[in-house]
């Protein structure tokens, strides 16, 4: 049974950084493209970033091109989101999933960035 596990995050300042970090077990994570959602309160989630199985060809949301980079290490089944120049409209549940989303969903984990 596939499972997913979100960690790393936590209270940052304004211009601060975290390194989340999503380990899948019980799947084949080097076959799946990979990516990191965010929903703040009252909003939807949404897609920040996405890699593919390979670890290349990465992308972003406009709002954090330049300050996240995503990658992904295969043999620890681990995909990474480093967050860098960390804003208060960063603060939300971070969440990692396959693309398309295939995976249960984890339990997320909280990103809060002080002003």
């Amino acid at each position: 049974q596939v499972q997913v596990v979100e960690s790393g995050g936590g209270l940052a300042q304004t211009g601060g950084s975290l390194r989340l970090s999503c380990v899948v077990s019980g799947g084949t994570f080097s076959n799946y493209a990979m990516g990191w959602f965010r929903q703040a309160p009252g909003k939807e989630r949404d897609v920040v970033a996405g890699i593919s199985s390979s670890g290349i060809s990465p992308y972003y949301l406009d709002s954090v091109k330049g300050r996240f980079t995503i990658s992904r290490d295969n043999a620890k089944n681990t995909v990474y989101l480093q967050m860098n120049s960390l804003k208060p409209e960063d603060t939300a549940v971070y969440y990692c999933n396959s693309r398309p989303s295939i995976l249960p969903w984890g339990q997320g984990t909280q990103v809060t960035v002080s002003s």
